[in-house]
């Protein structure tokens, strides 16, 4: 059964902690779903270079952190690689208030975008379907975090968060790699 995104944001965040870095779990989930979905190289664990740029300025990560962040990855990259696994985006479940969950989803957003755009410099030159979602997702990421928590503004923030994990599956759908589940894995190789 998978963990909890509570559970996993709440070790993410006191491994974040740990080791100084000043990111939210959400922010380290978005920029490796960004770099994922933007193409990164899969092998020799090329996609950790950017993460750790993007995270914690090229400093090396503390060593149970990077383990999390190495588990978030394959959990994340066999989601987005099997449709049946159910991709979602690591965001605080709906006991947390309304205000925090759109202002993790812009979190969430706002490194995603980060994420991709470090794979990808030349969006522009994407398809026309992913230069939109780009645009609508710039946006949704300048959300604001003042809201009622009313039923039309639940509703309204479950359709923004599926928009947005429906986004990043098409923009794994155009950029992404045919991923090895596991970079060490060479059993598979006929020798």
């Amino acid at each position: 059964m998978a963990t909890p995104p509570s559970l996993c944001i709440e070790n993410l965040k006191k491994a974040l902690d740990a080791a100084e870095i000043g990111q939210h779990p959400v922010e380290v989930h978005g920029a490796l779903v960004g770099l994922i979905c933007g193409g990164v190289k899969q092998d020799n664990l090329a996609w950790l270079k950017p993460l750790v740029e993007l995270m914690n300025d090229g400093q090396p990560l503390e060593a149970n952190l990077q383990q999390l962040i190495a588990e978030l990855y394959q959990d994340t990259v066999a989601r987005l690689a099997d449709f049946e696994f159910g991709f979602t985006l690591l965001l605080p479940e709906e006991e947390v208030s309304l205000s925090h969950r759109v202002e993790a989803l812009a979190l969430w957003t706002q490194s995603f975008l980060t994420g991709i755009a470090i794979i990808q410099p030349e969006l522009a030159k994407s398809s026309p379907d992913v230069r939109e979602v780009i645009k609508d997702l710039a946006e949704i990421a300048q959300v604001e975090f003042d809201v009622g928590d009313d039923e039309e503004s639940e509703t309204a923030y479950i359709e923004l968060q599926e928009f947005v994990r429906m986004s990043a599956i098409l923009c794994y759908s155009e950029f992404g790699l045919d991923m090895p589940l596991n970079d060490t894995d060479n059993s598979s190789i006929i020798h």
